[in-house]
């Protein structure tokens, strides 16, 4: 039967009630968690009483000499502490627009500022061609992009491929919007509603859900819901790390 100390930070799941969070206290014979809308709950430390990552174990107080586990930044690495922000880099990542850069900033902005990246958006990909002939990309000034919807054959697929080079990277998720890349489960909603061709997506989505129609707000309660990486879909995940990864000369040219 594995124990694992409840050491703060640390996520599991109480399957009798389906609770999910994080430990931010244990006491003799009670572990207090806090799911990601900040509500607590107190279970008792019950043999094979908690699951984590799927698998049964049982929580135990953390003894004090035990060191701590290692905090992680909102994208899932280990957090530097005390760690300043590096003089920003002549290379750049753009996303389309405001919404994107916001989550970008909110899941990835700590490793960002360690590594120096600014991020930066477009407000749409029409003017790409124009923003990366200005911007110049070379060995030492590389240029990622991050465009919504690239899918094959379409213009925004085109766009991409008429400056992509080999100091110039442009990758894209399937998702219409920016939004769509939040797993609805974070949201407790269903899943993403399909909006007819034709209507704004964003105001539709809001008028599907029964959300107020204004999507300024409605994004503003869909960021506040993501805590961290395992709120957004595996498809933006690699290719924002991609687009990082690029732009420090971590991955190839």
């Amino acid at each position: 039967m594995p124990e694992v100390p409840a050491e703060p930070g640390l996520v599991v799941e109480e399957p009798g009630t389906g609770f999910c969070g994080a430990v931010i206290r244990c006491e003799a014979g009670t572990v207090t968690l806090e799911d990601r809308f900040g509500k607590h709950r107190v279970f008792p430390l019950e043999p094979r009483g908690f699951l984590l990552e799927g698998r049964a174990v049982t929580l135990v107080r953390p003894s004090s000499g035990a060191p701590p586990r290692p905090a992680r930044t909102a994208s899932g690495s280990v957090a530097v502490p005390g760690a300043r922000a590096r003089v920003a880099r002549a290379g750049r990542i753009y996303v389309e627009g405001r919404h994107d850069a916001e989550l970008v900033e909110k899941v990835w902005g700590d490793d960002l500022r360690i590594e120096g990246v600014v991020v930066e958006y477009l407000e749409g990909v029409d003017d790409l061609p124009a923003i990366v002939s200005s911007f110049a990309p070379g060995p030492d000034a590389r240029l990622g992009v991050l465009v919504d919807h690239l899918v094959p054959g379409t213009k925004e697929w085109r766009i991409a491929q008429s400056v992509t080079s080999g100091h110039a990277l442009v990758v894209g998720h399937p998702y219409i919007d920016i939004w769509e890349a939040v797993k609805p489960s974070s949201l407790g909603i269903a899943g993403w509603p399909r909006v007819p061709r034709g209507q704004d997506w964003k105001t539709g989505v809001c008028r599907t859900l029964g959300w107020p129609e204004n999507t300024g707000a409605a994004w503003q309660g869909i960021l506040a819901r993501v805590r961290s990486y395992k709120d957004l879909e595996p498809e933006l995940l690699g290719r924002v790390e991609e687009l990082i990864d690029f732009v420090t000369g971590s991955g190839e040219a």
